[in-house]
């Protein structure tokens, strides 16, 4: 089969980790004999040397630049490539993405297949405010995200309430299917050691590392995970508190561990390519998921759950949305938004060397049984085979 896929982001740019999702799916396509394109919109200034594919993934720039010109430039290039496509794949509502997609399938009628894996509406409004420029992008957002699902032969949700949204917008029945993320089984797994993320950051043998990965944003509620190590540094003080990812949020959450006086305990790595990560999270002793509980964290389907069980760790997560159904009974859940319950959890797994070994233990057979990206392609293969 040969596949179309379109993404508005970059997964060239660390600072895009976003792209994991379509990238792992799209590898796995091709392990599986299909022949896969996928344009994406480079943040590179200089386009003249981007690589030309990612394993055997065909790459496409295009250009994301705000204007007429380009908008149609775009619709030009994609329209040539749906003639040569069976199926074409896209993902995430963004309009200058999303839009030129929908067009180029329905000039060449080819089938089109929407990959719907956050609430981008509600995640714009709760980062950037209710300014006016804001109001009027989330306003596009909010149009596009209750329009695309219906515009589209077939439509998988990352979420189940995700799912419940299509449904209300409109969609049924075969053109429905729930796709929750993966991780790589061989990438991340439980033989990896963290003994060089030790090293680097200079850590003592008997200093236990809690560990939390992710965008430091505002849909991803950091600060739950501060105040938690300062309530549990007061009981463990040889705890050290890693967090592991970049954002807009940083320096607001840098402020909060100066005020709260945690000093060094709390170490930042800022971004880490997604290559290291196992090594991060092989240094841990307990994983961390913090979230509140709002329509954004209802819809998510966190990468970083299944890939701290597919290296096996022991998991303290806010029981919101799609977590208690991921974790599936292999990790322990706090309420969200509560950060005293966050810091119980943690010490918990800490405290209990034989619960953490059987968590670990369970996270992995849990990662192995149902969370991992060929079991994702082969859903995506089916819905496309139901609208070809």
């Amino acid at each position: 089969m040969k596949i179309l896929m379109i993404h508005p982001h970059d997964p060239l740019d660390k600072s895009e980790p976003w792209t994991i999702r379509v990238t792992s799916i799209a590898h796995e396509f091709t392990k599986k004999g299909h022949w896969v394109k996928l344009c994406y919109f480079p943040l590179a200034l200089n386009k003249k040397h981007l690589p030309g594919q990612i394993n055997a993934v065909e790459l496409v720039p295009l250009d994301r630049n705000p204007s007429p010109l380009v908008f149609f430039k775009n619709i030009k290039t994609l329209l040539s490539l749906c003639e040569w496509a069976d199926i074409v794949h896209f993902q995430k509502c963004h309009h200058y993405a999303s839009v030129p997609a929908v067009i180029a399938a329905y000039i060449k009628k080819k089938p089109l297949h929407y990959d719907w894996d956050d609430w981008e509406e509600k995640i714009w409004f709760e980062s950037c405010g209710r300014g006016l420029h804001s109001r009027f992008i989330g306003f596009s957002f909010k149009v596009l995200e209750r329009t695309l699902p219906v515009l589209a032969d077939s439509v998988s949700c990352a979420s189940g309430h995700l799912k419940s949204l299509a449904e209300r917008f409109g969609v049924r029945g075969v053109r429905l299917s729930e796709t929750p993320v993966g991780a790589d089984m061989e990438k991340f797994n439980p033989s990896i050691s963290g003994e060089a993320v030790r090293k680097k950051h200079e850590l003592l043998n008997h200093e236990e590392i809690v560990l939390y990965v992710g965008q430091l944003h505002g849909a991803q509620y950091v600060d739950l995970f501060i105040k938690a190590a300062n309530i549990i540094l007061h009981k463990r003080p040889n705890t050290r508190f890693f967090i592991v990812g970049e954002g807009f949020m940083e320096w607001k959450l840098r402020r909060m561990v100066h005020e709260l006086g945690l000093g060094s305990r709390v170490i930042f790595t800022g971004s880490v390519p997604h290559s290291e990560i196992p090594f991060y999270i092989a240094a841990a002793t307990v994983c961390v998921a913090p979230f509140k509980d709002t329509l954004v964290t209802r819809c998510k389907s966190p990468l970083k759950i299944v890939e701290y069980m597919a290296m096996g760790k022991a998991i303290v997560a806010s029981d919101v949305g799609e977590v208690r159904k991921m974790l599936g009974g292999v990790g322990i859940l706090t309420s969200p938004g509560d950060h005293n319950a966050m810091a119980e959890g943690i010490l918990l797994a800490l405290e209990d060397p034989e619960l953490r070994k059987n968590l670990e233990k369970a996270s992995r057979e849990r990662a192995e049984l149902r969370y991992d990206w060929p079991k994702t392609a082969a859903t995506l293969l089916a819905a496309y085979e139901k609208i070809r």
